[in-house]
């Protein structure tokens, strides 16, 4: 069964060109395959220059193609290929009839045409070339040197169904160097996945440099052990860890993920998740209750009693953070900033005489009411500066600041009242899509962690929860898989979790499916067999084999947390 809406017709073996995910339509072209030679250019129509220039340099060093400029009358496709002297090569163009991001993949007689409703609609359809050269294609030099290169016979015409399809990475319980999240990044992107929610800040390390208050990196960056895996286990790694990127290396992340089209959404964490912060600057902390100057960066897992004091100092001093923020996250690139509102007790907040005080002068009615506070505050901040503020679904305890969205991480039902009542909504719930949950029962599954997701329970996710009344509905964005990395300690680990259940989400999040129940698992396990695994192959993905974990994926004898049964539907 194909994707429903989506339409396969004419000779096309779809199971051995291997698309993921799965376009709308995939039809056989009238042309034969298209030959790419030495001679081939490449045609970018006005708007599309950005995608030529990302083409030529990743298809270049695996085919060695040079693909030289045209001007769209064409050159000789070269090389014997057959195709004279009028071959137009590869062209690409605009047309605003078609929706934002989509586009139409056509291989003529003589080109093969990529036209987008916007730039970002050519650069998917650009990555739909990619696939169709086949795994090679993903490489980062030639196998072998002038060997053919062919575009199948195939029209292809697909856009996505969401706006909003994309993956959180947590780099603050284990930090990823910088050239590893460009490389999350590139695969993001090869799997048409268009947002990246940058989670830097929490109890275990802040990881980004904010000038105006060096002790944020200078302290609150390292700690100096680090539980090895779950909270309960026994075991630490008593090697002091750290790290964190600086202003450069986030504005180079930033204009890397636009040149793929890709959004950023950072995430800067209140008033809970803020135990480094504090440990870098005592006075954010609830003084009247604990001894701040005696906290240090968190060297373990959980939920952290230790939250930000309710002062104006407090919000002043976030104020100041978001404004260098902001300079490094450009509204066009990152319309949304991510302020986190999750997993904030509120002990501290009871038993502090200033909480209280502040709980009274504001006329809120509890604590709950105090966290809204913070959260309203910096819904108008970034309002009146052209942002939107999203936040966990907590944020909804106390009353949702009006403008602001919600990530929907506990199940649906934050998402569901969030939606209901007029907000816009990213579904991400911890039972379908946190990819650190383990992906087999077995017990070779390294620190497992969580429910059993298996690449088919992913592939069944579904976005919009049954039921939703139609207006609502129009208010989920879309979707996110979300990478918490308490138990990943490097990029090997994390590819492990990640893939390949990233491939299967991706499809979940572009692709119009059918209900749950009734998807083709057995046809999208066969396009990953026939191309997608050979594909992250050659990208050095490291992945957890369909067979089940290689002995260096193991990790025997660390204790994790495993749940058992099916994840309940809340």
């Amino acid at each position: 069964m194909t994707p429903e809406n989506s339409v396969v017709t004419g000779t096309v073996d779809t199971a051995a060109l291997g698309l993921i995910p799965a376009p709308r339509t995939l039809t056989a072209a009238a042309a034969g395959p298209y030959p790419l030679g030495y001679r081939t250019p490449l045609t970018a129509g006005p708007g599309t220059e950005g995608v030529a220039r990302w083409l030529r340099a990743t298809l270049g060093p695996p085919t060695g193609l040079p693909l030289p400029e045209g001007d769209g009358t064409g050159t000789s496709a070269g090389d014997g290929s057959g195709r004279g002297s009028t071959g137009q090569g590869i062209v690409l163009e605009l047309d605003d009839a078609l929706a934002p991001e989509g586009y139409r993949l056509a291989v003529e007689a003589n080109a093969v045409s990529i036209t987008g409703g916007t730039a970002a609609g050519v650069f998917r359809g650009a990555q739909t070339l990619r696939q169709l050269l086949g795994p090679d294609a993903f490489r980062r030099a030639p196998l072998a040197p002038g060997r053919t290169w062919e575009v199948p016979p195939v029209v292809v015409e697909d856009e996505p169904r969401f706006g909003w399809r994309g993956m959180m990475l947590d780099v603050c319980r284990h930090f990823l160097p910088k050239d590893d999240v460009l490389r999350y990044l590139d695969l993001l992107a090869a799997h048409k996945l268009n947002v990246f929610h940058f989670h830097l800040t929490d109890d275990q390390g802040w990881r980004i440099e904010i000038k105006r208050y060096p002790r944020l990196t200078e302290v609150g960056s390292w700690r100096s052990r680090t539980k090895y895996g779950h909270r309960a286990s026994e075991l630490w790694d008593e090697t002091p860890y750290g790290g964190f990127y600086t202003q450069d290396d986030i504005r180079e992340i930033v204009a890397y993920a636009a040149e793929r089209h890709i959004r950023v959404v950072p995430e800067i964490d209140i008033p809970g998740h803020s135990q480094a912060a504090i440990s870098a600057y005592p006075e954010l902390g609830n003084t009247d209750v604990i001894d701040t100057t005696a906290l240090s960066v968190w060297d373990t897992w959980g939920v952290n009693p230790n939250v930000l004091a309710p002062t104006d100092d407090t919000l002043r001093f976030f104020e100041g953070v978001l404004e260098e923020v902001l300079e490094l996250f450009p509204a066009e690139t990152s319309p949304f900033v991510h302020m986190g509102g999750d997993e904030c007790p509120k002990d501290q907040w009871k038993e502090s005489p200033l909480a209280q005080a502040r709980i009274a002068e504001l006329g809120v009615k509890d604590e709950d009411g105090l966290q809204s506070w913070f959260i309203r505050h910096f819904d108008a901040w970034l309002t009146a500066r052209g942002r939107r503020l999203i936040g966990w679904d907590e944020i909804l305890e106390g009353g949702l600041a009006e403008g602001a969205a919600v990530s929907s991480w506990r199940g649906y039902g934050g998402g569901i009242a969030a939606a209901e009542a007029g907000h816009d909504v990213v579904m991400c719930p911890e039972q379908q899509v946190y990819l650190d949950h383990r992906q087999d029962g077995g017990p070779d599954e390294p620190m497992p962690i969580g429910y059993v997701r298996t690449l088919e329970n992913v592939y069944r996710f579904e976005p919009v929860p049954p039921g939703l009344s139609e207006e609502a509905a129009r208010h989920i964005l879309g979707t996110q898989a979300n990478v918490w990395t308490e138990v990943m300690q490097n990029r090997a680990r994390v590819d492990y979790q990640v893939f390949p259940r990233l491939a299967a989400f991706a499809e979940v999040a572009w692709s119009a499916l059918p209900a749950p129940a009734d998807r083709d698992f057995a046809a999208f396990d066969a396009r990953m067999r026939a191309a997608h695994y050979a594909r992250l192959d050659a990208l050095g993905v490291d992945y957890r084999p369909p067979g089940g974990p290689y002995p260096r994926q193991q990790r025997p004898g660390i204790l994790g947390r495993p749940l058992e049964g099916e994840p309940p539907v809340v």
